[in-house]
């Protein structure tokens, strides 16, 4: 779902109602994780406000080391990856969302050095030990992702990853053997130009690729972006957002649909490695 509301970056106006029907919505789907963080605008806010008597029905995560600060028209979100600060992030993000305790924590995508120099480790398994914090995990990409995983200390990665974005397909695959959780985000690249949100630039692979040959009768490029993204072997989940009921239900009924078919899946991955869009 999409609920951060307009005043944050990447996101759109959203009422109390809509809000309230998209997240319910969600759950009654059967839809049982949902993703936010501590600078998404309204969103932990809406899911306390809308979801906290559902808390057993998903699991909840949230990112730290974010800080939000008025700039007039929107808010600005630096992030400040100190302890203290962590803290009042977790303690803003329970109070918020009207819970005791977080699924996974993630830290915000801090590079590698911050990550080492200022203990953020340390600190997010303080947390864990608490028991306010259930996993921990890390929003990462690379040149940092790698040294994440050689880590050996999270257990959730969340990691951007679809048929136009797969430089971390590998590293999907090593992450998720060295026995972290997947969470895949951007899977259908915002959605196709026009009907979503999606950048222009980035769909040119689809074209160049020429995948629209692969597609079913009446399936959307969109659509199959996300079975592409599904059909990774290791995709423990995804997060595709709308504010949309009509598209939530759209986005079910492809991923009930399933993985694509491997030949498919195969020749969309040589079709993509000729038009230069490979893993790294």
């Amino acid at each position: 779902m999409e609920v951060r509301g307009k005043r944050i970056w990447g996101g759109r106006p959203c009422t109390d109602e809509q809000a309230d029907t998209i997240l319910n919505a969600v759950v009654d789907a059967g839809i049982n994780f949902i993703d936010t963080a501590n600078d998404y605008g309204k969103s932990e806010m809406y899911i306390g406000q809308f979801l906290a008597d559902r808390r057993d029905e998903y699991y909840l995560a949230t990112k730290c080391g974010c800080h939000m600060q008025f700039a007039g028209d929107h808010d600005e979100t630096p992030h400040i990856w100190t302890r203290e600060n962590i803290m009042r992030n977790i303690s803003d993000s329970l109070m918020k969302m009207r819970t005791d305790y977080v699924d996974v924590l993630q830290l915000h995508n801090p590079d590698v050095a911050t990550t080492e120099q200022n203990g953020l480790v340390d600190v997010l398994t303080e947390l864990k030990q608490s028991g306010v914090v259930r996993h921990i995990g890390c929003s990462s990409t690379s040149p940092h992702l790698a040294t994440y995983i050689d880590w050996g200390v999270f257990d959730v990665f969340q990691i951007p990853y679809s048929a136009l974005e797969r430089r971390h397909e590998n590293l999907i695959t090593r992450a998720a053997e060295a026995g972290a959780g997947i969470i895949i985000r951007g899977g259908v690249a915002r959605g196709e130009p026009g009907s979503g949100l999606g950048n222009q630039d980035r769909w040119t692979a689809f074209e160049k690729a020429k995948l629209d040959e692969l597609l079913e009768p009446g399936e959307s490029r969109t659509a199959f972006l996300l079975r592409f993204t599904l059909s990774h072997p290791h995709c423990h989940t995804t997060i595709v957002g709308t504010l949309s009921p009509d598209h939530l239900r759209e986005n079910v009924a492809i991923a009930q649909a399933g993985a694509l078919p491997a030949d498919v899946y195969a020749e969309a991955k040589k079709r993509l490695d000729a038009a230069g869009e490979s893993p790294e």
